[in-house]
């Protein structure tokens, strides 16, 4: 690839530092955030010598960079991950899961409960996790919350309830519980919880038997399903550490330019979990898998100990992490990052054709687009418009970026009036495109209506006001509503074959367009629903409504509940003419 005069002159001015670049496409965006020992030398191999595609893919939408010197490498290490999650650039590893993952918490209250916390940060709590599967964590705790009595309610109520009834509750709720039989009933669910279940097996075994032998056949059952699932928990589980010492364990494989990753996570000697992340990969290989790691704990609590293989840059991870990271040589720590290595390899093959296949579809599409329209196309805007007889008029935009939805992008918009579609298409393209103009932000390269010829001339002749440099296309659909062409601006129509990659991209666009409109019109309107019936009663304001809703959760139950239970909230007269209004007809 030529290298612009403009990349020569900067790559000429670059440092003998450490720091970050910041790679940038035409408009700006930016592609990739990276870091360097030595800015000069790793920013120019990008345009020289030889890479693999995807790198190659990579160059090929470079038009300038920036760069940041750093005190250090480990400076410029933090400064890269912090990019990364600000930016969220296109071509680097991310981590994807933003929020934490999920813990076990045992509260500190003395009517203790069992429940899943995203935040172990509660001192007076134990935490149990991470478990990077919400559903074994969610299984887990269901299970404590069925073998032992605990709490299950967050908030006391007056009187006893089921589970008490059923015998997994002592309803602390109405009367006093022994201090010691907590304590113990505590200390019970916290050695399961690290995984010595033997007592509770043989306690589960016992009473299956004796529900059998008294023909209480589905309580047996019920029983028997337990161990079972304890059995299954214990299997996962068979990894087992004498020293206790909370450790993470990571390995990786790469192939055909997409990267895997892999995890043990070992709590009190026993392997929790195992999480997994396959992606394409852009980047030196070692880079990728010490970013990726430094990523996942932003988020995440850090253990005693990490386990990485060979190869692995263990003082970049150990300065930015402030943990030990070891490189085992032998023993069962060595024989557990290669099971690491092994899995990660294994899985990568299994995922491998799946993910390839998708992403050789979707650029078949987008390349298919840039042909159609004329010039390469990376990212498309759609509109759909939603609304009943007029009312709640609104309309929802949807962002795709080299065929994948940017969620992070997606904008919802109230609408004045509603005259007609044209003309709420044309207030939306003004408002989105006028607003973007305003704040210097990079515009689309292509705006896909839903809808043909009128759609199509209502957002040009905004287009033209704008004096924008914007293709505009629809998308035409057939007698039984399904997509059969493209229609271009100069109302062309381009035939969509239903084999065609681009023909399932654009269906999926349209289907999450409508689907983003008709859910904030659905929310509207429920809104609406709730404040005008409440707006109308003198009385209640903005204070009384929010007491009213809290209690009554739905409309559906405020129009069920009685004068004296609507009375629990507001005083009884304003009841009387809440009621009055819920039940006009009665």
């Amino acid at each position: 690839m030529a290298v612009s005069k403009h990349l020569q002159d900067k790559l000429s001015l670059l440092p003998d530092q450490p720091g970050c670049y910041i790679m940038k496409d035409e408009k700006g965006k930016i592609l990739y955030v990276g870091k360097a020992k030595v800015l000069k030398n790793r920013v120019r191999s990008y345009f020289t010598g030889v890479h693999n595609n995807k790198t190659t893919r990579l160059v090929s939408h470079i038009r300038d960079f920036e760069y940041i010197v750093t005190g250090s490498e480990k400076e410029a290490l933090l400064l890269e991950i912090n990019l990364i999650k600000k930016h969220r650039p296109p071509f680097n590893i991310m981590f994807m899961d933003d929020k934490m993952y999920p813990y076990i918490e045992v509260s500190g209250e003395k009517d203790f409960q069992v429940r899943i916390s995203r935040k172990p940060n509660n001192k007076k709590s134990r935490y149990f996790g991470p478990y990077p599967s919400s559903s074994s964590a969610y299984e887990m705790v269901k299970l404590v919350n069925q073998i032992f009595p605990i709490r299950k309610c967050r908030h006391l109520g007056r009187q006893e309830c089921l589970y008490y009834h059923m015998h997994q509750c002592l309803a602390p709720c109405v009367r006093e519980t022994d201090p010691k039989v907590q304590a113990a009933i505590k200390s019970d669910v916290v050695r399961f919880l690290k995984g010595d279940m033997e007592d509770v097996l043989k306690s589960l075994r016992a009473k299956m038997q004796a529900a059998a032998e008294e023909l209480q056949f589905e309580r047996a059952k019920e029983l028997r399903d337990q161990i079972l699932h304890i059995e299954h928990i214990k299997e996962k589980q068979s990894i087992d550490f004498s020293d206790r010492t909370s450790r993470d364990v990571f390995g990786y494989y790469e192939d055909k330019g997409y990267i895997s990753f892999y995890g043990f996570f070992i709590r009190d000697g026993k392997l929790l979990e195992r999480t997994l992340s396959i992606t394409p990969i852009y980047e030196d290989v070692e880079e990728a898998f010490i970013s990726f790691i430094v990523q996942y704990y932003a988020s995440n609590t850090k253990p005693k100990e990490i386990l990485v293989p060979k190869g692995t840059d263990i003082q970049a991870l150990e300065n930015a992490l402030d943990v030990k990271v070891r490189i085992p040589e032998r023993g069962e720590k060595k024989k557990l990052v290669d099971l690491v290595v092994k899995n990660a390899r294994e899985a990568h093959d299994q995922k491998f054709q799946l993910l390839y296949k998708k992403d050789k579809e979707l650029d078949m599409a987008m390349q298919h687009l840039s042909r159609i329209i004329g010039r390469p196309v990376h990212t498309i805007e759609s509109f759909d418009n939603s609304h009943i007889q007029g009312t709640n008029n609104v309309s929802a935009l949807v962002v795709f970026e080299d065929g994948r939805p940017n969620k992070a992008q997606y904008r919802h918009y109230q609408l004045g009036e509603y005259r007609s579609d044209i003309d709420s298409m044309k207030e939306v393209v003004y408002r989105r495109y006028f607003r973007l103009l305003r704040e210097g932000k990079p515009m689309p390269d292509v705006l896909i209506v839903d809808g043909g010829a009128a759609q199509i001339n209502a957002a040009k002749s905004v287009r033209d006001e704008l004096m924008l440099d914007l293709p505009i296309a629809g998308l035409v659909k057939d007698a039984r509503h399904s997509t059969r062409a493209l229609m271009l601006e100069d109302l062309e129509e381009v035939p969509l074959n239903k084999e065609d990659p681009l023909f399932f991209m654009l269906t999926r666009l349209q289907d999450e367009v409508h689907r983003f409109a008709i859910d904030y019109h659905r929310k509207l309107r429920s809104k609406g629903m709730t404040r005008s019936i409440l707006d109308e009663v003198s009385g209640i304001g903005d204070v009384r409504k929010k007491e009213i809703m809290k209690h009554f959760k739905s409309m559906k139950a405020l129009k069920e509940a009685t004068i004296e239970q609507i009375g629990e909230v507001v005083p009884l007269d304003v009841a009387r003419r809440l009621y009055d209004r819920l039940h006009p007809a009665d």
